[in-house]
């Protein structure tokens, strides 16, 4: 019998989050990965404790960090000490450290929400009804607050405020694009921006795809999975929402088995890739 490499997955369960189960994602994934791991589940909290006595640990739907930060700090920091493999690698650039990226991806023309995080820089957004404030650390719209024009010059912005601001624009709908290392998988939208979760499958043409890839080419991964968050205006462009790093949920539940097994082959793959 082949020694098959032991995996540490890391998530919440019991995390309540609106319009997803991620019990249910982890559960079946997971199953589905003991074909080729041995994997203990174990909450994000415990991870650091944990980690030394597995080959690797996946992170996947571990919750919002802010909910769980000096837990995560711990364990980031003595992963890089000890050189452990981690799935996502610890190298994002996008979600895992913040959403500041969006300011610099906005200021360097990229075609993302426009974005800025500093008073003197508001002359630089085009010009809205309502503007969307969030914090730079948040997540699932934790923080998040939706104000008027009149009152954009009283936010205490600044580089210590850890405060983000964009025009809150109309769109048509959002759509993902999920990405093993740096290959497509599949694609999802909610065809009415007021139901987020609400998913239905999508086919992608090729300048969409082009404009997925270039962000996670951008991005300093080799090994982990990536959700590209983005949103088609009314004239048909799509802007970058977010470029989540750390634990995207895949919504595996919206696709069909075929879609299922194609990418926790993929995820696999990547995992025995990281793990030579």
């Amino acid at each position: 019998m082949r020694h098959k490499p032991a995996l540490l997955y890391v998530t919440d369960l019991s995390y309540e989050a609106r319009g997803r189960r991620y019990g249910d994602e982890d559960a079946r994934l997971s199953a589905r990965l003991r074909r080729d791991f041995r994997i203990a589940l174990c909450h994000p909290r415990d991870a650091a404790a944990l980690m030394d006595a597995f080959d690797a640990v996946v992170v996947r739907n571990s919750g919002p960090v802010l909910h769980h930060r000096e837990a995560w700090e711990d364990f980031r920091a003595r992963a890089l000490e000890r050189g452990s493999r981690v799935f996502n690698e610890l190298s994002g650039r996008a979600d895992m450290v913040g959403k500041r990226y969006l300011t610099e991806l906005s200021a360097a023309g990229e075609p993302v929400i426009p974005t800025v995080d500093r008073r003197e820089d508001l002359d630089r957004l085009p010009p809205a009804a309502e503007y969307v404030v969030k914090p730079e650390l948040g997540a699932d719209s934790i923080g998040l607050e939706v104000v008027p024009a009149e009152r954009l010059a009283d936010l205490a912005l600044g580089l210590d405020a850890g405060l983000l601001v964009q025009p809150r624009i109309d769109f048509r709908h959002e759509v993902s694009f999920y990405f093993v290392d740096r290959s497509f998988q599949y694609a999802l939208y909610a065809p009415d921006p007021a139901r987020r979760w609400e998913l239905e499958p999508y086919a992608p043409t090729a300048d969409d795809l082009v404009f997925a890839q270039r962000f996670v080419d951008w991005n300093a991964i080799d090994h982990g999975i990536q959700r590209v968050d983005a949103c088609r205006t009314a004239d048909g462009e799509l802007l970058l929402v977010e470029l989540e790093d750390l634990n995207p949920y895949l919504s595996l539940d919206r696709v069909d088995a075929g879609t299922r097994e194609a990418f926790a082959a993929a995820m696999t793959a990547s995992l025995h890739a990281l793990l030579a």
